[in-house]
């Protein structure tokens, strides 16, 4: 009996571990999450296409870039781990990481980088942020490991572009089927896209970075566009986050629910009903000041997106380093757009479409701008337009539309109002040398005040109307740690998401 009962005590104390005092198992954290979002991506290489929601599922998940941008908006390493700026600002050096690999057991070194490089910055690149790469004048490989950028002229901007979606490294052989079958170098990888529904990425086991290992073995993008449908499914569990709740109507519902974190943070998501200069009238600026003046911004943000939300003066965030609150420049006043569109020629006003998107931001307001421009004589008259596939077509790159309605995601991207032949069609030679100043310019200080300038020139001109800034309406499950309570830029990074229990 002795001799049972001492065999017996080794076994009672491993069960006594793994059982609790409770005599049941303690259950390990979850290691999978399903994400909701509400766009679904047209492809998934952010190399060659502009959606934000194809950056939302890929960046820093499945491709990583030379430097990162980090919740806070900060440069990092991440494929180079170190970088040297000559004394004139020409010359850029880059220490590239070893022992990296993609997701198909190619290596990355210097030669994938140049390869990437040089295709975003070819004649016939389609990569989106195409202009950024203009600033380089060759790239150079002495070995595996170091990257030279000679630069045309200085860029005060190049290691903050190096870190967007649109300037993640690629691998040559795999490069051509990246938007249906995504190769990268990030922790996870792609498992499955069900289109229509939902799109599976897998842990890399492989992946370099032994200290940002994810804790999720599996993630899934569930996309979901009815805002309704957005609330039934997190409540029923079906979806475990909402990092962009699209319903602030139905935000509060969630608040007496201890299931669910709400989490209000700051993006750089600007609402803007974008105008086409190339057509009559708006080719006149009168008139789109008017049209400005029409606008009363807080009622539209009261009415479009339940109150949440920031005005904006020109096409600039209060998060945005050099930030000027420029809503005073042309404020809302219906007597005064009246006089101005009189003053244009146009006593008795004009009719005018505008394109807006499926995005219930975008309908709400279209509604909301309809209402008040009507006040003094513009009847809108509403085109709804299928996002991103026929707008991207139609407007973006057919310039077919008059007005429309877009948020833009992207951070500091004033300068897209200098591009030739770009969507609003504008032509400004003093705003053109302000930008182009501003990219040259390495001192912070001086870069923002030609910012400010810039600032001051679109809000005065009005190549768009300038409503909002969206805030990050986060809701997801409380015990989900890990996801961005801010978006410097779009971006579902799932690094550090975990199951806390």
């Amino acid at each position: 009996m002795r001799l049972r009962r001492f065999l017996l005590g080794p076994a009672l104390v491993a069960l006594s571990l793994a059982f609790g005092p409770s005599g049941f198992a303690e259950a390990a954290p979850r290691d999978d999450v399903t994400i909701g979002m509400a766009i679904e991506p047209s492809g998934l290489d952010p190399t060659i296409a502009a959606p934000v929601a194809i950056g939302q599922v890929v960046w820093q998940n499945v491709f990583e870039g030379l430097t990162r941008i980090d919740e806070t908006g900060k440069v990092l390493p991440q494929l180079a781990q170190s970088w040297t700026m000559s004394e004139d600002g020409k010359t850029l050096t880059f220490k590239l990481r070893a022992n990296v690999r993609f997701h198909n057991g190619a290596a990355f070194d210097s030669a994938t980088a140049k390869f990437t490089l040089d295709r975003a910055r070819s004649a016939d690149s389609t990569n989106p942020q195409k202009a950024f790469f203009s600033v380089i004048d060759a790239v150079e490989t002495p070995d595996a490991a170091t990257l030279v950028l000679k630069l045309r002229e200085p860029s005060g901007n190049l290691l903050y572009w190096l870190g967007w979606p649109s300037s993640v490294m690629v691998e040559p052989k795999s490069a051509a089927s990246n938007r249906t079958d995504p190769v990268g170098t990030g922790p996870f990888r792609f498992a499955e896209w069900r289109a229509g529904d939902r799109l599976t990425l897998q842990r890399f086991d492989g992946y370099w970075n032994a200290e940002d290992k994810p804790a999720l073995a599996r993630a899934t993008f569930r996309f979901i566009s009815d805002p309704t449908a957005q609330s039934a499914a997190l409540k029923a569990g079906d979806v475990d986050a909402f990092p962009e709740f699209g319903a602030p109507e139905l935000y509060d519902t969630f608040k007496a629910d201890p299931k669910f974190a709400q989490v209000v943070g700051n993006t750089e998501l600007k609402v803007v009903a974008g105008l086409n200069s190339r057509v009559k009238p708006l080719s006149d600026v009168r008139v789109r000041q008017a049209l400005m003046m029409a606008v009363d911004r807080q009622t539209l943000i009261d009415g479009a997106w339940g109150g949440f939300g920031t005005p904006i003066g020109s096409h600039y965030t209060p998060n945005d380093p050099g930030y000027r609150d420029l809503t005073g420049v042309l404020p809302y006043d219906p007597a005064k757009a009246r006089a101005l569109l009189a003053e244009a020629g146009y006593p008795n006003g004009f009719e005018l479409s505008i394109r807006s998107p499926q995005m219930s931001y975008a309908t709400r307001s279209s509604e909301i701008l309809q209402a008040m421009l009507a006040e003094i004589g513009v009847t809108l008259r509403i085109v709804p337009t299928e996002f991103p596939a026929v707008w991207v077509d139609q407007v973006l790159k057919g310039h077919d539309f008059e007005m429309t309605i877009v948020a833009h995601a992207e951070p500091l991207d004033i300068g897209i109002y200098a591009r030739p032949d770009y969507y609003f069609g504008f032509a400004n030679p003093e705003f053109d040398k302000v930008i182009g100043e501003a990219q040259r310019t390495v001192n912070d200080k001086d870069r923002l005040a030609l910012y400010g300038k810039a600032q001051e020139i679109l809000a005065r001109d009005v190549p768009a109307l300038y409503l909002f800034v969206m805030p990050k309406l986060g809701l997801w499950n409380t015990d989900l740690q890990g996801l961005w309570h801010n978006e410097p830029i779009p971006s579902n990074d799932l690094t550090d998401v975990r199951w806390v229990r």
